[in-house]
């Protein structure tokens, strides 16, 4: 999953070196927790939220057929 995160964010942004996802597990929840640098996060939110809503749509539907932890995509700035 964070190679798939890594794989849809590295090149919409411009500087994909500072692309990193962390990978926070509990009992019954798996949160990605993807930051990138602060010039690029407006390229990874997008315009009313739509890039990061369609990265969270890919990524639960990826995962709600492999996991049965819910899993989570949160964007630190």
């Amino acid at each position: 999953m964070k190679q798939l995160i890594e794989a849809i964010v590295k090149p919409i942004v411009d500087y994909p070196e500072n692309v990193k996802v962390e990978k926070e597990e509990s009992v019954n929840r798996i949160v990605y927790k993807l930051s990138v640098h602060p010039e690029d996060m407006g390229k990874v939110i997008g315009k009313q939220g739509r890039v990061a809503k369609a990265i969270r749509t890919i990524v639960y539907s990826a995962a709600g057929s492999h996991q049965k932890k819910k899993t989570y995509v949160d964007i630190l700035d």
